[in-house]
C-alpha cells in the first residue's frame, strides 16, 4: 500500500438530474457518487429535463433541492436563452457561470441564431466564466467570435483533433480560452459502441482513434478534466433510442491515477487538471480542512456493483488499472474511508464563487 493525500478534487460538469428527473439521479445518490470518487466540490449543470435553471424562481428551487440531501459541496451554473439576459446581473453572484448551448444534447438549450450568440456572450459580466458546448464548426464559431465579444469563454468536453488543435492555435494567440476534457473520450473510442450499445451513447459522441491520441497528445493544453456525469436508467440505455449521457464521477480518479502509473501524465499535472485549475477558472475558493488520500498501488477491476450512482451501470465495466480512493475528508470530517460513506445528507454546502 502506497498513500498520498491530494486536495479534494473539483469536477466543474455533472448532471445530477435533481428536480426534474430524479429516477436517474438525485442530490444525495450523487454526491455519494462525487465522494467515492474523490471529489469534494461538483458544479451541476442548468439542462435539467423539464426543470432547466433559465431564470431566478428554478435557480432557487435547485438550491431548495440539494440543501437537504447533498453530502459533498455543490455548485450551480446559469442556462442561456434568447429571452433571460435580463436576468444575468441578478444570478450572476449566485452561480459558477453560464451555459450556452450550440449543438443538440439533452434538454431544449440549443440556440442557433448567430446574432442571439453574439448577444448572449456581451451581455453575460465578463469577469464570469461562459461555458459553451460547441462541437467541431460551432468550435471554430465560436472562437472567431471571441475578439469582437471582448470576453473569455471556456470549452466543455473537447472530443476531436481539430478541436484540441484549434484551441492550441487560440491559446498561442493569446485568446482567453480555457477547455475541458472527459474521461470517456481519453479512454474509449467509437469501436468501443458495438459492445457498449446504448450504454456508449453520449454527446459528443466517441471519436475514432486518432482524435484519442490527439488529445493525449495535446494534454498540455487540457486545463481540466471534467466528468459530464450524466446517468440514465439502465431501461432507458437499452431502449430503442437511448438518451446522451454516461455516468463518471467515481471512474475519473482511478482511470487518471492509471495513467499516472502508466507514464501517460504525471501526478502534479492530474492534481492541476482535477483541483487547481477548476478552482482558479471558477473561482471555487478554498475548502477549509479538505483532502483526500489514494492508494497508488491498490489494483482494482470496474465493477457496478460498487458503485453509489443511482443509475446502477458505467461504460467502463471490466476495465481494470491501478490507484484507488482510501479516505475523503470534508471541512476536518472524515466523510469516506475504504468505500464507506459516513456523511450525513444535508452536510454538503451549496455554495457560490468567491468575489
Amino acid at each position: 500500500m502506497s498513500i498520498l493525500r491530494l486536495p479534494g478534487l473539483i469536477d466543474p460538469h455533472v448532471h445530477l438530474r435533481d428536480p426534474g428527473a430524479t429516477h436517474k439521479e438525485d442530490f444525495l445518490t450523487g454526491t455519494r457518487a462525487a465522494l467515492a470518487g474523490g471529489v469534494t466540490l461538483v458544479i451541476d449543470m442548468p439542462n435539467n429535463p423539464g426543470a432547466p435553471v433559465i431564470s431566478p424562481e428554478s435557480l432557487r428551487r435547485k438550491v431548495e433541492a440539494a440543501n437537504d440531501k447533498i453530502v459533498c459541496d455543490v455548485g450551480l451554473y446559469y442556462g442561456a436563452t434568447p429571452s433571460n439576459t435580463p436576468t444575468y446581473n441578478e444570478v450572476a453572484p449566485q452561480v459558477f457561470g453560464l451555459k450556452l448551448y450550440l449543438d443538440h444534447t439533452t434538454g431544449d438549450l440549443k440556440i442557433d441564431e448567430l446574432e442571439i450568440i453574439r448577444d448572449i456572450m456581451r451581455a453575460w459580466p465578463k469577469e464570469k466564466p461562459l461555458l459553451v458546448h460547441a462541437e467541431d464548426r460551432t468550435v471554430a464559431m465560436v472562437l472567431g467570435l471571441i475578439p469582437s465579444v471582448g470576453r473569455g469563454v471556456h470549452f466543455c468536453h473537447i472530443s476531436e483533433g481539430v478541436e484540441i488543435e484549434l484551441i492550441r492555435d487560440a491559446k498561442e494567440r493569446g485568446l482567453p480560452v480555457t477547455c475541458e476534457v472527459a474521461p470517456h473520450h481519453l479512454f474509449l473510442t467509437e469501436d468501443d459502441v458495438p459492445r457498449l450499445q446504448g450504454f456508449g451513447v453520449m454527446k459528443p459522441p466517441l471519436k475514432r482513434r486518432s482524435d484519442v491520441d490527439a488529445l493525449w497528445a495535446n494534454l498540455d493544453v487540457v486545463d481540466m478534466i471534467a466528468t459530464d456525469h450524466a446517468p440514465h436508467t439502465l431501461a432507458e440505455k437499452q431502449s430503442e433510442h437511448p438518451p446522451f449521457g454516461v455516468p463518471g464521477l467515481e471512474t475519473s480518479l482511478p482511470l487518471m491515477l492509471t495513467a499516472v502509473h502508466e507514464g501517460r501524465v504525471s501526478m502534479d499535472r492530474l492534481v492541476e487538471m482535477m483541483h487547481t485549475a477548476p478552482a482558479r477558472v471558477f473561482r471555487t475558493g478554498t475548502q477549509q480542512n479538505t483532502f483526500i488520500e489514494v492508494d497508488t498501488a491498490h489494483r482494482w477491476t470496474i465493477q457496478t456493483e460498487h458503485l453509489q450512482t443511482k443509475c446502477g451501470w458505467t461504460p467502463f465495466e471490466g476495465m481494470s488499472g491501478v490507484g484507488a480512493v482510501r479516505s475523503v475528508v470534508l471541512r476536518g470530517q472524515e466523510v469516506l474511508r475504504d468505500g464507506e460513506i459516513t456523511a450525513r445528507p444535508g452536510s454538503g454546502h451549496v455554495v457560490s464563487p468567491v468575489a
